[in-house]
């Protein structure tokens, strides 16, 4: 009787390892990426397997922000941006630019929320392929990164609080000593330079928090720009946008830039090709960058 219930359990484990090497050895398939595009985009989509993924804040009105759902106010032709891994939505400008890019490529838009501190970690790690955000060149960007064509010409200003005697000023030299900040890594610090002896304290993560700390009074001036600095205006009142000669103007800063340009990680010709492609055939102009930005103004939240 033992031996035969020996026999039997052998044959029982040698019929599961059996059954077990079978099922191992059968590979899930692969799905396979069909695209149905225009040709001239073929290589670049299936590099990107169908997603044209951007990298942005999330967090930098009217560029881009979150909010809960799809809905884009007074304007049903448009709609939010799911962010990736989240119950959130983006909008703004970037999103509307992004969607006009993937919707040419035949490609679906994927937007990766990330605070920009880090954004440029997130490309290098390969989560996006692509950073917008209002991203312009610097020396220290280029050793990493290629630049697609310009979508959108900017230009810097100081914000005050609407109740202080600095409101009033029309020189940079008039602010000599005050108190300044701006948002961390980002060329504005050298804008802050050109102020005679400012007392420039830490530097927030985001325009939202410069906005805040200038309509309470914890610095005398923020440093961004126009766009975003609008924006703020917009949510708080307590906040105006100085206006300066022309003659005592920030000047762009050896080895910068005032123009936004969408990047990619450096040697990535196929997407720097097939974007360019992409932007020229959707004809992005001067006159797009100044639509779609009044449009983004219109259209943000006041919380933001």
């Amino acid at each position: 009787m033992m031996k035969k219930i020996e026999r039997l359990v052998l044959v029982f484990f040698t019929f599961s390892l059996a059954f077990c090497l079978s099922s191992c050895s059968k590979k899930p398939k692969e799905e396979v990426y069909v695209y149905n595009g225009k040709p001239e985009y073929a290589e670049f989509a299936a590099q990107v397997k169908g997603k044209l993924r951007v990298g942005i804040e999330c967090a930098y009105a009217p560029f881009n922000w979150t909010q809960p759902t799809k809905v884009v106010p007074n304007h049903p032709e448009y709609e939010a941006a799911p962010i990736y891994g989240s119950p959130d939505y983006c909008f703004g400008f970037d999103v509307i630019f992004s969607k006009m890019l993937a919707d040419e490529m035949g490609l679906q838009l994927e937007i990766h929320k990330n605070d920009w501190a880090s954004i440029w970690l997130g490309l290098k790690g390969g989560d996006y392929d692509l950073v917008e955000s209002g991203s312009i060149y610097s020396e220290e960007r280029d050793t990493f990164l290629d630049y697609i064509h310009p979508y959108y010409n900017r230009y810097n200003v100081i914000i005050v609080k609407k109740d202080s005697p600095y409101a009033s000023y029309t020189r940079l030299e008039q602010f000599k000593g005050l108190k300044f900040t701006t948002q961390i890594n980002t060329n504005w610090p050298a804008y802050i330079n050109q102020v005679p002896d400012p007392i420039i304290l830490p530097y927030p993560d985001t325009c939202t928090e410069v906005i805040m700390k200038v309509a309470m009074g914890d610095v005398d001036c923020g440093v961004m720009d126009w766009p975003t600095a609008y924006s703020g205006c917009l949510s708080n009142p307590n906040v105006v946008i100085v206006k300066l000669d022309k003659d005592s103007d920030f000047v762009t800063p050896e080895g910068a830039s005032d123009v936004c340009t969408p990047s990619v990680i450096e040697g990535n010709t196929v997407a720097v090709e097939a974007l360019k492609k992409a932007m020229e055939a959707i004809g992005w102009n001067q006159e797009s960058m100044d639509k779609y930005m009044k449009l983004a103004i219109e259209t943000q939240p006041l919380s933001n």
